[in-house]
């Protein structure tokens, strides 16, 4: 029986690659205003490399990104760069369409909730406070609770036990295969692959489930609650 519903935050919650899309283009448009010396195309693909090489979440990425082009950190072109991110990331920064009604509809159900994500705690809270969604969760889980990146156990069991269910009565909610669906699974979840999220394209999720809107979870978990009181 699913008592639980875990959901990882970033692309299964909010959509966080078109939010740091647009607050990347922004922060370069400043930079290049405040000094600069390359055109945007080459500034935006040296940005996204020093990402692809520190992870998406790496908070010094525009201090790398300056020195690697000037070979120093000239603190008026970082400051512009980090308000204009600063601005377009909050008007950016919501949740899906259907993502508080579906909250909202689990709560009323009697499902307790939760956030497993990868992202560092700060981040994480500020997200879940700025899209005012933090008081659906019973319990949040970072990377720093842990130090271990999804698919380890670690963060996904510290979340079962906090909620003080077992892994088979919960339902695991992203829209990362490799680290959700697997790390899901590997402890004996069901899996649920938020397809509506994912940034690639995506053959074999590996998932119990798949779902193009989060709404969908809501059905998902009465109809395994219905087969167990078969």
């Amino acid at each position: 029986m699913i008592k639980a519903v875990i959901f990882d935050l970033d692309n299964t919650l909010v959509d966080f690659m078109r939010m740091k899309k647009a607050s990347v283009s922004a922060a370069v448009d400043a930079m290049l205003g405040a000094g600069v010396r390359l055109n945007k195309e080459q500034a935006t693909k040296i940005l996204y490399e020093l990402y692809d090489k520190y992870g998406i979440e790496y908070q010094q990425i525009f201090q790398k990104f300056l020195q690697k082009i000037h070979r120093k950190i000239d603190y008026k072109i970082l400051a512009a760069g980090i308000v204009a991110y600063r601005k377009v990331q909050v008007s950016f920064l919501e949740p899906y369409a259907n993502a508080i009604p579906t909250l909202l509809k689990l709560k009323q159900k009697g499902y307790k909730l939760a956030i497993v994500s990868d992202a560092p705690r700060l981040r994480a809270w500020l997200r879940l406070v700025e899209m005012r969604i933090q008081d659906f969760f019973d319990v949040v889980v970072c990377f720093d609770d842990t130090n271990h990146l999804k698919p380890s156990r670690l963060p996904f069991s510290k979340a079962i036990k906090a909620l003080k269910i077992k892994p088979h009565e919960c339902l695991m909610v992203g829209d990362w295969p490799e680290r959700d669906i697997k790390g899901a699974k590997a402890l004996g979840m069901t899996a649920v692959f938020a397809r509506y999220g994912s940034v690639k394209e995506v053959k074999d999720s590996g998932a119990d489930y798949e779902i193009n809107d989060i709404s969908e979870v809501v059905k998902i978990a009465d109809e395994v609650n219905k087969k167990c009181a078969k």
